[in-house]
């Protein structure tokens, strides 16, 4: 099976042919960095990051691009109620995403442009729709015209007559339709020179220009939350294609983090953010919990939910972890052919994950009747599959945690085992109390006892 991926534009599934073989363009849009991040923005960092190693993984060099919208509304009110200069609330911002991309083992950027780094491109992009037509200055201000471009709303479904853009009219506006591309200066803003005076860029015209800018005319895949669709991604093909330019050839959409059926935001007020989150489970857990769910569906947040996740995690590294503790060595192997197929079917990661705790299953029976050397192959590929999901308990990235909590199981064996030996002798003696009474006391503590013909193993349950 080759990679088919659900395309908003066309609203089908479509086969993934690289613009160039061999070669995957990629544009994540990335932060509007005027807060904390919580675990809704990171989500799609999460779910992309699982397709940028899928692609790599099947012999492609990928180009990913994910911006930092360091100049906008939202960041100059907060900075300015805060009594900071905006550069520096924008700067503290992103550094605490790019902390949170980075603890959750998200792969770094092959490029990621801030938007006031571009105002070179957008000033470009702004004169070639303006020879084309479609966009006009006015007062200062630089508007598109929606009217010129007639597949307007091709990505959304929105009919022309329904549109409403969220921004106010603005002076010498000719239609409330039209979107801003650049605002004339305010008083006590940032602003940069311009033909048409100065200014800032409007949040749309941003990372139109970015993408092209790194990626080409034409490129690959556009990347982003569901509720970027309207408008900013509407708005950015109707800028790239009307001057001229492909733009993107597929478009992908993650769903939310929701919480009692509703957007996880900063104005409803039901916002987890990362650094608190990673009070009740570890950055992998959170990673594991994060990216289980199909991207392209809503994940309903509740702590039931988180540890049901992480307790699903522990059970793959404690497999993990024991085999490589008898063994000495699990190398990365390779993926199953079931695992590839889920993949290959727009990124179904849960499919993806039932086959790896089935792997699991069978990896546990192997280590219970002895048999190292089948529980090492099914490591290896459990392994693998979890590296692609960004989760190998054994990658270097998580090794200190990893290193903890092997430390703990090691500790736990001293005990454990002194315990079995207890109930050896019990059993010897025929003492069959003080025997049951070990067995169901390590059965409450959540390990499991197998006897072997080379005597006790023992395992913690499947979620320990």
């Amino acid at each position: 099976m080759t990679l088919r991926l659900y395309d908003t534009e066309t609203r089908d599934v479509r086969e993934f042919v690289p613009l160039v073989p061999g070669h995957a363009s990629v544009y994540l849009c990335g932060a509007t960095v005027q807060g904390e991040p919580h675990i809704g923005h990171v989500r799609s960092g999460v779910a992309f990051d699982v397709l940028r190693r899928w692609l790599a993984a099947q012999g492609m060099d990928v180009a990913f691009v994910r911006n930092v919208t360091d100049i906008e509304d939202k960041i100059l009110r907060k900075a300015a109620e805060a009594g900071r200069p905006w550069w520096e609330w924008a700067a503290t911002f992103e550094r605490a995403f790019n902390k949170a991309y980075d603890v959750l083992g998200v792969l770094p950027p092959s490029i990621e442009p801030r938007a006031t780094g571009h105002i070179t491109q957008m000033v470009d992009l702004m004169e070639r729709l303006i020879a084309a037509g479609h966009a006009y200055p006015s007062d200062g201000n630089v508007y598109f015209d929606v009217k010129s471009y007639p597949e307007y709303g091709s990505l959304s479904g929105h009919k022309l007559d329904d549109v409403h853009q969220g921004e106010s009219a603005g002076l010498g506006k000719r239609d409330p339709r039209d979107f801003t591309l650049w605002k004339a200066a305010k008083p006590g803003e940032p602003s940069w020179p311009t033909p048409w005076g100065r200014g800032r860029p409007g949040w749309h015209l941003e990372c139109s220009a970015m993408a092209t800018f790194y990626l080409g005319g034409t490129f690959d895949i556009h990347c982003g939350g569901m509720d970027l669709v309207f408008p900013h991604h509407e708005n950015e093909i109707a800028q790239a294609r009307a001057a001229g330019d492909g733009f993107a050839r597929y478009w992908l959409h993650n769903g939310w983090v929701t919480m009692g059926g509703e957007k996880m935001s900063k104005s409803l007020g039901n916002v987890l953010s990362v650094p608190n989150v990673l009070t009740k489970v570890r950055p992998q857990e959170l990673r594991y919990y994060l990216g289980s769910a199909h991207y392209r569906s809503m994940l309903e947040y509740s702590e039931a939910a988180l540890q049901e996740a992480a307790a699903g995690y522990r059970g793959l590294e404690t497999f993990v972890l024991k085999t490589r503790d008898r063994a000495g060595e699990v190398p990365v192997g390779t993926w199953t052919d079931a695992f590839a197929d889920a993949l290959d079917d727009d990124l179904g990661v849960p499919k993806a994950l039932a086959e790896i705790h089935g792997r699991r299953s069978e990896g546990n029976k192997a280590l219970d009747n002895g048999d190292l050397d089948e529980a090492v192959r099914i490591a290896s590929q459990v392994r693998a599959m979890l590296g692609i999901l960004g989760v190998d308990p054994l990658d270097a990235h998580w090794s200190d945690s990893t290193a903890d909590r092997s430390a703990a199981l090691e500790a736990l064996d001293v005990l454990v085992s002194a315990d079995l030996v207890r109930r050896q002798n019990a059993r010897a003696d025929k003492n069959w109390a003080i025997a049951d009474e070990v067995r169901d006391r390590l059965t409450a503590a959540g390990i499991e006892v197998t006897d072997t013909p080379n005597g006790p193993e023992w395992s913690l349950k499947a979620g320990q």
